[in-house]
């Protein structure tokens, strides 16, 4: 199935936060093998450069690693998902802060409003 993908990010760094979300919602676990180059373009919808790129890349930020003749698995290293949460976590929230403020929202505001969406339960 190929994935709709954004034209202001490059498509290798989309799928790659794609893998990373499921790494953080522990889809995928520390020490499990991600798809193969091929499969993963497949079911993406790109070419396998793209998938190999976007292995490397994780690979270079220490989120996988590459065995030899074995494929490419998630790192099993807490601290690399933790810190991926982190980082996930803190552009979510420079993201609606930024959105928020462009609207003209005080910081009390942002803060009540989202309080008030939470308690309500309209988090979906």
């Amino acid at each position: 199935m190929a994935r709709d993908f954004e034209t202001s990010k490059p498509i290798y760094l989309q799928i790659a936060d794609f893998i990373f979300q499921q790494i953080i919602r522990e889809e995928l676990k520390p020490g499990e093998k991600l798809p193969s180059v091929r499969e993963m373009a497949v079911e993406m919808g790109v070419n396998p450069n793209t998938i190999q790129r976007t292995y490397s890349e994780m690979e270079r930020m220490g989120v996988v690693e590459t065995r030899r003749g074995q494929g490419t698995f998630v790192v099993e290293n807490s601290e690399i998902v933790t810190e991926l949460k982190h980082t996930f976590q803190q552009e979510v929230i420079s993201s609606f802060v930024n959105k928020m403020r462009d609207l003209g929202f005080s910081n009390e505001e942002m803060v009540a409003s989202l309080k008030i969406f939470l308690e309500r339960g309209e988090d979906k």
